[in-house]
C-alpha cells in the first residue's frame, strides 16, 4: 500500500495545520460501512444521510468538536434477540469522521426508516460578512455604517 508522506510540508509551513491535517486524512484508505450520502438542500444548508439499517436511536451516538462531526454506532446484543440463521443486515459496531467547515453547524438529526439523517447549515457570524461602507463627501468626516450587504 502506497502512503504519502506529509512530515517535510509540516517542517516548511506556519499555520496550515489543519489543511495539512486535511490531506493527511483524504489519502487514508476509507471504509464502505455504513454507506452514506452528502446532498446540499440549500445555499447553506446540507444533509448527511447514512443508512443505518437495524440501530436504534440509543445504539448510534453523534458528537461535534473542533470542526469533526463523529457518528458512532454500537449495537447492543440482548437475551431477547432470535436465534439466526443468516445475518445478512450488518449491525457491527462503526465510527465515522467528517471534517466540517468554519462555522458548519449541526442543527438535527433524525432516524427514519434505517436512514440517520443529520442536517448541517453554515451560520456565518455577522462580523465575518461582507459590508457596505458608506463614502463620505464634502468637509465634515462620515461615519462608517456596518450594514449587511
Amino acid at each position: 500500500m502506497n502512503t504519502l508522506d506529509f512530515s517535510p510540508l509540516f517542517r516548511s509551513t506556519i499555520g496550515f495545520d489543519r489543511l495539512m491535517q486535511l490531506a493527511d486524512v483524504a489519502t487514508r484508505p476509507d471504509a464502505s460501512y455504513p454507506p452514506y450520502n452528502i446532498e446540499v438542500t440549500g445555499e447553506n444548508a446540507y444533509r448527511l444521510t447514512m443508512a443505518v439499517a437495524g440501530f436504534t436511536p440509543d445504539e448510534l451516538d453523534i458528537t461535534v468538536k473542533d470542526n469533526s462531526l463523529v457518528i458512532a454506532g454500537k449495537a447492543k446484543t440482548g437475551a431477547e434477540s432470535p436465534r439466526a440463521l443468516y445475518r445478512g443486515i450488518a449491525r457491527r459496531a462503526f465510527e465515522r469522521r467528517f471534517e466540517l467547515a468554519d462555522y458548519i453547524k449541526v442543527k438535527s438529526a433524525s432516524l427514519e426508516n434505517g436512514l440517520l439523517n443529520v442536517e448541517l447549515t453554515r451560520e456565518v457570524p455577522e462580523e465575518m460578512k461582507p459590508r457596505k461602507i458608506a463614502i463620505g463627501t464634502g468637509n465634515g468626516t462620515q461615519t462608517i455604517e456596518q450594514k449587511a450587504a
